[in-house]
């Protein structure tokens, strides 16, 4: 019921947002006199605002043409390397000579698109050979593909990585590092060729355990029962996975908005006043950041419960109970994959410490393959964007990838 009513409200507010829409291109054609004026630029500035607040907001793109190799402008273009019905494995193919590491990125299945990395993928192309996990929105996942858990996940990965061959790169952004790690766990194991020469966690939660934080309270403080009740939801007719279980994107969202409600009016409070200042750099760094932000996607509603119960209620990565299609996972089986955990001062997501804890679970791993990391003055997203990512953890990055 939940979902149905919030895809009523949409329809509900699309003919308005059409509305507003149509209303300020027509009053910012060439000639009107309403940017000229200040009374004018309050009109246009309130009617972009509810314009923006009405938006349903759809994935974005990743829209990255070109990288710099060498001082030369090189061609990219986006191939799809791998199709399955959860995620496509996307390759930012370049087009050039010369021969770089594979590095496979992880993005995160937790509400937003896999373009919330596209920075932290332009940082890496002018040296690597990118890949990254560009996941589907569950509710266009017919029913008939099957279900999505946190086993799947695993599987997932383990097929990209054998996909790409010996000596691949993998670096997980928050969630997956869970998945991740216990893929590189598997694959030890196993003795396979195919383990990744590195493994780069950042911001993961490990073990939530340490250091809490609301995010992690708001998990423990519940049980398992309790969000299969109130928070998975039937997908409604009008979509292509109709009748999927899913976590609403809107749902995860909301949370990720009254964590922090007065900063997020003050944003739009700010952005009012630069359009009516005509301050449009300012201006368009809001849209740019608000077009990903509130773009956001359903989660299976299997993987999202799998993940709850195993990752944040029952623990069981530190624990040593994490099982793998019924088999348990030993960490201490990694020796060959060098390991660096990353963690940001003022991360709200996952506390300090909770991402550097894997060096501690990979007993039988060289001193020599394990690096931490913990860059001051960030958060959790400025663990993989922004500038303090471009000039300090990044290179840092690069410099444990190309030692292996």
């Amino acid at each position: 019921m939940l979902y149905q009513l919030h895809s009523l409200s949409q329809q509900v507010l699309q003919p308005w947002h059409l509305w507003a829409q149509a209303a300020r291109k027509q009053l910012t054609l060439p000639g009107s006199p309403l940017p000229m004026l200040y009374s004018g630029r309050t009109l246009l500035a309130g009617i972009e605002l509810f314009e923006r607040c009405t938006n349903n907001y759809e994935k974005p793109e990743f829209g990255i043409c070109h990288t710099q190799i060498n001082g030369r402008k090189v061609l990219v273009r986006e191939e799809i390397a791998q199709a399955k019905p959860f995620c496509d494995l996307l390759h930012f193919r370049r087009f050039c000579q010369e021969k770089h590491p594979k590095l496979l990125l992880v993005a995160p299945l937790s509400g937003h698109y896999a373009t919330l990395l596209r920075g932290t993928v332009e940082h890496f192309l002018p040296d690597h050979e990118v890949y990254i996990t560009d996941w589907s929105n569950a509710r266009d996942v017919p029913v008939s593909e099957g279900g999505f858990s946190f086993d799947d996940y695993v599987s997932y990965l383990l097929d990209f990585i054998e996909l790409l061959g010996p000596n691949v790169h993998v670096m997980a952004v928050c969630q997956p590092s869970v998945p991740a790690l216990a893929a590189c766990a598997w694959l030890a194991m196993q003795n396979s060729p195919h383990q990744p020469a590195s493994l780069t966690l950042m911001g993961g939660p490990i073990d939530t355990r340490i250091n809490p934080t609301e995010v992690n309270d708001y998990a423990s403080t519940h049980d398992y029962e309790w969000f299969e009740r109130n928070v998975i939801c039937t997908v409604p007719e009008e979509y292509e996975g109709a009748g999927q279980l899913v976590y609403p994107g809107f749902i995860q969202l909301s949370g990720f908005m009254m964590m922090n409600p007065d900063l997020h009016i003050q944003k739009h409070f700010k952005f009012f006043g630069d359009l009516i200042q005509g301050d449009g750099d300012s201006a368009e760094s809001h849209r740019k950041f608000y077009n990903e932000y509130l773009a956001v996607m359903d989660l299976p509603a299997q993987f999202y419960l799998d993940t709850i119960q195993r990752v944040f209620l029952e623990h069981q990565l530190p624990r040593g109970t994490l099982t793998y299609r019924g088999q348990p996972l030993d960490l201490g089986a990694i020796k060959q994959t060098a390991l660096m955990t990353v963690e940001g001062e003022l991360d709200d997501i996952t506390g300090r410490g909770q991402t550097k804890a894997a060096l501690d679970l990979c007993t039988n791993l060289p001193a020599n393959k394990k690096r931490h990391l913990e860059q001051p003055g960030v958060g959790h997203y400025g663990i993989f964007n922004g500038r303090r990512f471009r000039e300090q953890i990044g290179p840092a990055i690069k410099a444990f990838i190309h030692q292996r």
